[in-house]
């Protein structure tokens, strides 16, 4: 199913940009997860994003109930020092910031008070889930996710090794009400080779809408720029739009 994408020496050119302008899942913001540890990390990451084509990055710190309890207050002010550093480093990037949120307790505690979540764009916020084992009230978290005006993207879903071994289960989340994101590395066997086949599955049936790179230090970047993989990353994308999140926002 998959001959297409076997790896195979170089003999086409090289792509010398990504298949999107918009990363929509990054941890470029310095010292709040495990993304990049300090602001001169940041910067590298952000000038390699923008040598590859993307002019619009929004940083999603994690925020999970037990280890990384970022809020606006953090995430706004590692978002401020990382564009100040920019401009005094004459990077040129288009720098917003949401967050990541894990679909825990916490998460629950934060949608009952009822604060504003940190949005990618409009009422749109990106989640994960455990890799662990998927959580048994998926179904009531995001029917109170939809019931409070939200509509939650579901990041790299291909990389849950529960979903791995029954590939319906990618159409049930999308029906459940997830938006899914595939990280753009798993498309090249980053993660695996389980989760490069199930990413590339969910693009051929049309299940993502969204492309990240889910970026958190130099080796993803140097992944990311490696001849071979960008060219994995354009036959695998083709002529779609990703990351187009007006267009997100119109879907029914």
């Amino acid at each position: 199913m998959f001959n297409f994408f076997k790896k195979k020496k170089i003999t086409e050119p090289v792509p010398e940009k990504l298949p999107f302008t918009t990363d929509i899942h990054s941890h470029i913001l310095p010292g709040i997860d495990d993304g990049s540890p300090d602001i001169e990390t940041s910067l590298e990451l952000i000038q390699g994003l923008g040598e590859l084509g993307i002019r619009k990055c929004i940083a999603t710190p994690h925020i999970i109930g037990d280890m990384f309890r970022n809020n606006a207050d953090t995430i706004n002010m590692a978002l401020e020092e990382t564009k100040y550093a920019c401009e005094e480093a004459g990077i040129e990037m288009e720098l917003s910031a949401a967050a990541e949120y894990m679909l825990d307790d916490y998460f629950l505690e934060l949608l009952k008070k009822g604060d504003p979540l940190l949005t990618l764009h409009g009422n749109i916020i990106l989640t994960e889930i455990p890799y662990t084992s998927t959580p048994q009230n998926l179904g009531e978290i995001t029917a109170a996710i939809h019931e409070k005006g939200y509509r939650p993207i579901l990041a790299h879903p291909e990389r849950y090794h529960y979903y791995q071994q029954n590939f319906e289960e990618y159409a049930r989340l999308k029906q459940m009400g997830f938006a899914l994101q595939v990280n753009l590395l798993s498309l090249c066997g980053y993660y695996g080779k389980r989760a490069e086949k199930a990413a590339r599955f969910i693009l051929e049936k049309e299940l993502a809408i969204l492309i990240g790179t889910d970026l958190h230090h130099q080796k993803h970047l140097d992944a990311i720029k490696d001849p071979h993989n960008r060219i994995i990353f354009q036959h695998c994308t083709g002529n779609n739009v990703f990351n187009d999140l007006e267009l997100l926002l119109k879907l029914k």
